[in-house]
């Protein structure tokens, strides 16, 4: 636990004064975990630095965003550079064409993007586009997948709606406005169909993340999202996949290209921006072209296509080489086995599921498929490992239901560094 006296309590008690549980996202207040929430300072590659000057190697990695490691040259370059020829303009400007020609490049199959400021302004607009091309109400998604904070989209979500147990019915959110989202189970495309065969021209769109990051790192099961093509084809619904997290994370075309998939419509948000907030919406031309002021569908937003945002981007994908990828598959793979060797020799039960630079430690016996199999990992235990390392100097992720990420800037020493505190925490959490 946090030292009584440190400068991260200090600035927590400062902070509950001013803002609700001293944080600006709810999972940051380390209810999950107990204890006082780390204030960063600083941070520099793979690492985080407290107010209290202890330094930390970093899994959170702003949630996924930081993908090369922190205050990465080029990127801060690139916002340099922008910054001096303004913050915000407030009109159009070469530098979203520039992102907007990266990001289609890696994803081929879709045509044209449209640039917001968050996740859950990128899902928000989507489904709304697709309940206007389709003419249709009903949203489909899957239990434990996160979309952001829009009312309707938080059924049965994951992340620190899923963190905190938080009932439907004590959330602010209307009984009607969700009465249109119909929830499915993740990885069965069968339970999908059943849906869409009971619900005839009535569900505008499937929304799924591709690698469920949520509820800890969930892969797909084979042939489970090319099964929910072929269901939405069928049914006339479009298929909506959220890449916000995997986007440019799991595979340079992100997970669409990882898994050779053909959707309508994607999300991207977080390796975008490179460490910026900003996030896209983007699919078939015949669809974008329904937003205005090509078409009837509306949204806008003041800070769309910011300068400083879009210069982070691109400068964030330009370093994403394939050795880049390469190195990231490498340090993903030394990571697993050292935490499968780890919880062995702690005699834990326990099961490791990565996808790419995603990875996440369960602590029950059985793969981890679905929400109700996340739910069933040892949270108290996670609760106590979390801490364990944070003496250690390792910082994760402060819920079991988040995913962890490896940047670019993390070493092998970094990783076989991580495995043994893992080891040692573990064990210490076990007793």
């Amino acid at each position: 636990m946090t030292v009584e006296g440190t400068k991260s309590e200090v600035l927590y008690d400062a902070a509950r004064l001013v803002m609700p549980g001293g944080v600006s996202s709810p999972v940051r207040a380390f209810k999950a975990v107990g204890g006082t929430p780390l204030f960063i300072d600083h941070a520099k590659g793979c690492k985080v630095v407290d107010a209290d000057g202890k330094s930390y190697v970093d899994y959170v990695a702003s949630w996924g965003a930081i993908i090369l490691g922190h205050a990465n040259p080029a990127i801060l370059s690139a916002i340099t550079e922008a910054a001096a020829k303004g913050t915000s303009f407030g009109a159009p400007h070469e530098g979203e064409i520039r992102l907007a020609k990266l990001i289609l490049a890696r994803m081929p199959r879709l045509d044209m993007i449209r640039f917001v400021n968050s996740g859950t302004e990128a899902t928000q607009s989507v489904i709304r586009l697709a309940r206007a091309a389709t003419r249709r109400n009903k949203i489909l998604k899957f239990d434990g997948n996160y979309h952001g904070a829009t009312d309707s989209l938080l059924a049965k979500a994951g992340s620190g709606v899923a963190t905190f147990e938080l009932p439907p019915d004590a959330q602010g959110v209307p009984p009607g406005v969700a009465a249109d989202t119909v929830v499915a189970r993740y990885n069965d495309a069968s339970h999908v169909e059943n849906i869409l065969r009971a619900n005839p021209e009535q569900v505008a769109a499937v929304l799924v993340e591709p690698v469920a990051g949520n509820m800890g790192c969930v892969p797909p099961k084979a042939g489970f999202l090319q099964e929910l093509r072929r269901v939405c084809t069928e049914h006339g619904a479009l298929l909506i996949v959220d890449e916000v997290m995997t986007g440019f994370r799991v595979a340079p075309g992100g997970a669409t290209e990882l898994y050779d998939l053909h959707p309508d419509l994607v999300c991207v948000g977080k390796v975008i921006g490179g460490g910026l907030p900003v996030a896209a919406y983007a699919g078939r031309r015949d669809l974008m072209e329904m937003v205005a002021p090509c078409g009837p569908v509306y949204q806008a937003g003041t800070l769309s296509g910011n300068p400083l945002a879009m210069a982070a981007g691109a400068a964030a994908l330009g370093e994403l080489t394939d050795s880049v990828y390469d190195k990231l598959e490498s340090l993903g793979s030394r990571l697993e086995i050292g935490l499968r060797s780890a919880c062995q020799e702690a005699r834990v039960v326990a099961r490791v599921q990565r996808v790419g630079s995603m990875i996440s430690v369960f602590f029950n016996d059985h793969p981890i498929r679905n929400f109700d199999d996340a739910q069933r990992s040892d949270k108290k235990l996670y609760g106590k490992l979390f801490h364990a390392l944070l003496a250690r100097g390792v910082y994760l992720p402060p819920s079991a239901l988040e995913s962890w990420f490896i940047t670019a800037a993390h070493t092998p020493k970094d990783i076989d560094r991580t495995s043994e505190a893992f080891e040692a925490a573990l064990k210490e959490a076990v007793g």
